[in-house]
């Protein structure tokens, strides 16, 4: 069985990476669990996410809570937020296939501005909810 949080990012990989105005945003296909060495701003990074067993005596499932980064090498935090933003918009609600799974529920549950790293990069963090079930 493939693991609940890799269908799942895989599944929103595919959802953000099929709209051509988030592609722009991004200058490509930038969404990556880790950038290519060497890669600078902006892009979508996958960051903490988490599956907890949300299963009852009649059926098995999972609660997830993940986040999508966006960086950002401009100065503020329009870019950054922006992102977040567009991807919010493609993905509260969404039912995108998740192999292996059932995605019963995908909500956005928060949006978040960072303050600059030491070498100036902004953040906006996407936070995401979902429940899957096994297919």
């Amino acid at each position: 069985m493939t693991s609940p949080i890799l269908a799942l990012r895989a599944a929103l990989r595919s959802a953000l990476l099929a709209d051509a105005d988030l592609v722009e945003r991004l200058g490509g296909a930038r969404v990556w669990d880790q950038p290519p060495q060497g890669t600078s701003p902006p892009y979508l990074l996958f960051a903490e996410a988490e599956a907890r067993d949300w299963s009852d005596a009649d059926v098995a499932g999972h609660r997830h809570a993940l986040a999508l980064v966006a960086w950002s090498q401009q100065a503020g935090d329009a870019e950054a937020l922006g992102i977040v933003e567009r991807a919010a918009l493609l993905l509260d609600g969404a039912e995108p296939a998740v192999e292996g799974h059932r995605l019963l529920l995908l909500r956005v549950s928060a949006q978040e501005a960072w303050r600059p790293d030491r070498q100036g990069l902004r953040r906006a963090v996407l936070r995401l909810t979902a429940l899957t079930e096994p297919a």
